[in-house]
């Protein structure tokens, strides 16, 4: 074996840990926005404290936070209530 084909080796082990990683990172990714544990533990206990009713935005960049907002009484006092019973 060449020198050459024992880095070419070594890359492609390197770019399969790399891709295996990143699919790992984003089955992670996927399973925390199918169970709603996309806000902090102290976001979530702001928005209960508040009573907030509403909608969220979160619009993501290359992994910073671009742009949020909110939108309060997104919910209908009928749609609570059928919430609840």
């Amino acid at each position: 074996m060449c020198p050459g084909s024992v880095i070419t080796v070594v890359d492609e082990q390197m770019r399969n840990t790399e891709t295996n990683l990143q699919d790992v990172n984003f089955a992670e990714f996927r399973r925390k926005i199918r169970h709603a544990e996309v806000l902090s533990a102290a976001t979530e206990k702001l928005l209960r404290t508040l009573r907030f009713s509403g909608r969220l935005s979160v619009i993501v960049k290359n992994g910073s936070i671009l742009k949020s907002g909110y939108e309060e009484g997104y919910f209908t006092r009928a749609q609570d209530e059928r919430l609840i019973s």
